[in-house]
This record gives C-alpha cells, sequence and structure tokens, in this order.
C-alpha cells in the first residue's frame, strides 16, 4: 500500500466532509447567493448559450476544417509580418460583438491552427473589448470623453497584450515557428472569395442574432433591432445555399431544415428562439452524418463545445455564487465594491480592473452596471479600468483559457490585463476625474 497517496485521499476525503459538515445552510446571505448562482447560470443559457456559443462553436470548426494552416500562419502565425497580425487582431472586436465567452471557441480555433500566441492574445483581449456597440453606447451615457478612451484603450491594450505574451514566451513561440517551417503548404478546397462568403453569412447569424435593445426606439441602431431576425433569417437562407452549392449537403436535407424553421417562426412568432434553436439541431443532425467536408466540420465543433462548454457553465456558477446578478447580490455585499472603487486613487482602480477580470459581463450589460456605479461614487479612473478589464475576462473565459494555453500563460495573460486596465484607469482618473 502506498500510505504517500491514501494520506492525501484521506485529506481530501476529510476536507470534503468538513466543508460539508460546516456548509452555512440556513444563513440569509449564503442561502441567496445559491439561488443567485442558478439564477445567473439559468439565464446565461436562456440568453448565451443558444444565440452566441452555438455559433460560435460551429465557427471555430470551421477554422479548423475549412481554413488552411498555411492561411493562419500567414497572416497570424508567429513568423508573420507584426503590422498586419497585430492589426488583424485587433480589430477584430469590430466585426464580432461578442462577450468574453463567446470569443473563445474562436480563440481556441485560431490557436490551435497556428497562431502565434502574441497575435491571438491580442484577438481574445480584442474580441469583445473593441464592440462597435458597446463603445457607442458608452460614449452616449458615460460620456463621449470615455467612449473615446475606452476604444483607444482597447485598441493600445491588444496589441501591448499581444507583444508582451509574444516576448515573455518567446522561446516556445521560436520552438513552434522551426516546426511550422516544416510543415507542407496544404491546398485550398475552394477559392477564396467563397470560404470568405460562408464565413461572413456565419458571422452574420451571430452578429443580428445577438442584436441587443437599444435605449432608444428611433434611429439606425432601432431599425435594425426590429429587423434582426428578418436580417439573420436572409444569412441562414444564404448559408443554406452555400451548403449545397459548396459544402456538398444535399438539397432535401438544407429544404427540411428551412421548412421546419419556417413553421416554428410562424406557430412562435413572439419566440424566435424556438425557429433559431431548430436549424441548428437541423444542421447538426446533417452534418454529423456527412461522411465528407460538413462531417469533418461537425466533429471539429462538438469537439470545442466538449471542452468549452462544462467550464463556462461551472465558471458561470461560481460567479454567481460570489456576485450574483445584475441588481442582486452574492455573497460579496454590493456596497463593499461601491466602497473599493471610489475616488481615483491606485487601489480603486486596481480594484475596478480586478473584479472587472473575475466579473462576467454579457454584452452592453456594463454600460448599464457602470452607470450605477458612478451614481453611487464610482470615480472615473475605476470606470475606466472596469470597462478595459470587464468585458475581456471573466472567471469562466479564464477557466477556458487555461485549458487551451495552460496555467502559465493564462495567468500572464490576467496580470497584464489587470496591470494595463489599472494604469490606464489612473491616468484617467487624473486628467479627467
Amino acid at each position: 500500500m502506498n500510505w504517500k497517496i491514501e494520506y492525501k485521499n484521506l485529506l481530501l476525503i476529510l476536507a470534503g466532509f468538513l466543508a460539508c459538515y460546516f456548509l452555512p445552510i440556513g444563513i440569509p446571505r449564503f442561502d441567496n447567493a445559491i439561488l443567485e448562482a442558478f439564477h445567473l447560470v439559468k439565464w446565461y443559457a436562456e440568453e448565451h448559450v443558444l444565440l452566441c456559443l452555438i455559433p460560435a462553436f460551429f465557427i471555430a470548426g470551421a477554422i479548423g476544417v475549412f481554413i488552411s494552416q498555411a492561411a493562419i500562419l500567414k497572416y497570424l502565425g508567429p513568423q508573420a509580418n507584426r503590422v498586419l497580425a497585430y492589426g488583424v487582431a485587433s480589430v477584430s472586436g469590430t466585426i464580432l460583438a461578442v462577450c468574453s465567452c463567446t470569443i473563445l471557441p474562436l480563440f481556441a480555433g485560431i490557436y490551435r491552427m497556428g497562431a502565434g500566441l502574441g497575435p491571438a492574445a491580442a484577438f481574445l483581449y480584442a474580441g469583445p473589448a473593441i464592440n462597435v456597440l458597446a463603445i457607442i453606447l458608452t460614449a452616449r451615457i458615460l460620456g463621449p470623453e470615455m467612449g473615446i478612451a475606452r476604444a483607444v484603450g482597447a485598441v493600445f491594450f491588444s496589441v501591448i497584450i499581444g507583444l508582451l505574451m509574444a516576448f515573455f514566451f518567446r522561446n516556445e513561440e521560436k520552438t513552434e515557428a522551426a516546426a511550422q517551417m516544416v510543415m507542407p503548404e496544404g491546398e485550398a478546397p475552394r477559392p477564396l472569395w467563397q470560404t470568405s462568403v460562408y464565413f461572413a453569412a456565419m458571422i452574420g447569424i451571430l452578429v443580428f442574432a445577438n442584436w441587443g435593445k437599444p435605449a432608444e426606439s428611433t434611429g439606425l441602431w432601432a431599425a435594425v433591432f426590429q429587423a434582426k431576425w428578418w436580417i439573420t433569417s436572409g444569412f441562414a437562407l444564404a448559408f443554406g445555399v452555400m451548403l449545397v452549392a459548396w459544402f456538398g449537403l444535399r438539397f432535401w436535407q438544407v429544404t427540411v431544415t428551412a421548412v421546419a424553421v419556417a413553421g416554428l417562426a410562424l406557430a412562435f412568432p413572439d419566440n424566435p428562439l424556438i425557429p433559431f434553436t431548430a436549424g441548428f439541431i437541423g444542421l447538426s443532425l446533417f452534418t454529423s452524418t456527412d461522411q465528407g467536408e460538413a462531417g469533418a466540420w461537425f466533429a471539429s465543433s462538438w469537439t470545442f463545445a466538449k471542452q468549452i462548454l462544462p467550464l463556462l457553465l461551472f465558471g458561470v456558477l461560481v460567479a454567481g455564487l460570489l456576485l450574483g446578478r445584475v441588481g442582486h447580490e452574492g455573497i460579496i455585499p454590493s456596497e463593499w465594491v461601491a466602497w473599493a472603487v471610489g475616488g481615483n486613487s491606485l487601489a480603486a482602480n486596481f480594484f475596478a480592473s480586478f473584479a472587472g477580470a473575475f466579473m462576467y459581463f454579457a454584452t452592453l450589460t456594463e454600460v448599464p452596471i457602470l452607470q450605477g456605479l458612478i451614481d453611487n461614487g464610482m470615480g472615473k479612473g475605476p470606470a475606466l479600468a472596469l470597462l478595459l478589464a470587464g468585458p475581456a475576462l471573466s472567471l469562466p473565459s479564464m477557466l477556458v483559457i487555461n485549458s487551451v494555453i495552460g496555467l502559465k500563460k493564462t495567468a500572464v495573460f490576467v496580470v497584464l490585463v489587470v496591470v494595463m486596465a489599472t494604469c490606464s484607469g489612473v491616468l484617467y482618473g487624473m486628467l479627467f476625474g
């Protein structure tokens, strides 16, 4: 008998027993925090898994199957032109209106296909941070100087964080670059324009299905919101045509799915999530049984879903336990947060950055949250610090990033985001506080 292993097992069992024995059931704050955790994970499942993550999984799977590794290496690889690589990565958020969790499958897809750590890290930060809609909303609600500072800071952050990640892990990058140089360059299965249009259709479905409701009922944003499901349907119809014409799915398969979606849309006009879900169920059924490219696409997408979704749901559950939902409290009292981010001190900025990095913000929700905190005494510097750290990171996203690039790189990425957000908040507070 290996007593070292047995003692370790005994300690684990003892720790589990003590945690259960002293579980603070009956204390109102703890009981409420448990409910908040399940409320948050239920809301996340309703609002984000089907609309955000499922399309993102299919896009990530398509990156692994339909984009050649040579193309990834050319534009984002360790040996790629830095101006081009970081330029592409840093403006990605202008196209992808996504949160810190939705960007993860896409980040994992390009990283595993050979993207350099620096450009991949820049893409990971920029995806949710440089969201045009969020920046416009920030400028309108929190002031134009805050909106400009957020936009400039996000672009600058993504490049600097990417460059620093590449520098800190340069030895690993050199090894990977050397291995990639001897890899044969594969041939693209179809013209670049077809692949580009195909990805544009999927991104269009992702973006417009998640188009947020504006504060005002007039204007372009409101008009797009009113027509979002018609626009999404247009992209989906074009996508179905491409699947038949270019990717080998049979006409009857796409037709059956389209008829089912249209029928459910007519039957449930007030619940577009039902036909939207039916569309992805049909896509999954028919691609999973395909023996060609479409089958490989589904298998790649399913691999990302298996790895990422359980970690995200667990992370959201823990975040809800600690911090609750918007307007509700978890274990940590909201007044503690409001007190800690008052003024423009270094400590207030650091706390805002640190707390923002662990909190989960759905797309566009960070602005009304900040508006409430500012009304309760939050300084302008900490507000910017939270805007720069919060949307790009969360506890759920950290768990997934760790599974993709490892604990050491994840820790360095988180520290860089928190430190740079803190410094930016201090500078902004000195100038505009």
